[in-house]
């Protein structure tokens, strides 16, 4: 599925969430639902540096797709990562590097975040457009 279609699915599914709070919920659930990673891949390599939480990132290259793996201490940064990781993972680079997740602010994530968790969620989108930049030079 390309981005642009996850994206409208994702807005969908969101917009069908009236209250910001429970949009928020939405996403503790959806950091509850995602695998957790096994301790050997909580190392510093994958750490992202800026966000108040631990949290960790872990990027695959293969067959011409990215995939992202999370994993974070605070339940609402793990929500975040894995819709982030969920909505970015088995997508080519290219597409990755043209879609910066703005519309998270459009159905009102973003506005209900505290600055360190909007700080947290950029970090996130750029780590994963850069690992997508250095995967894209490789091909």
């Amino acid at each position: 599925m390309k981005l642009n279609d996850k994206q409208s699915t994702l807005v969908e599914t969101l917009q069908l969430i009236p209250d910001a709070y429970e949009r928020l919920g939405y996403l503790v659930e959806c950091g509850k639902q995602s695998q957790s990673l096994s301790d050997d891949l909580r190392i510093d390599q994958f750490k992202i540096e800026g966000c108040m939480s631990q949290l960790w990132v872990v990027p695959e290259f293969k067959d011409g797709h990215c995939f992202f793996q999370s994993e974070s201490d605070s339940a609402i940064v793990k929500g975040i990562a894995s819709l982030l990781c969920e909505f970015y993972s088995d997508s080519p680079p290219k597409e990755i590097i043209a879609n910066d997740a703005s519309f998270l602010s459009e159905v009102g994530i973003t506005q209900h975040l505290s600055p360190n968790r909007r700080n947290g969620l950029s970090r996130i989108v750029e780590y994963v457009q850069r690992f997508a930049r250095s995967c894209s030079v490789e091909n």
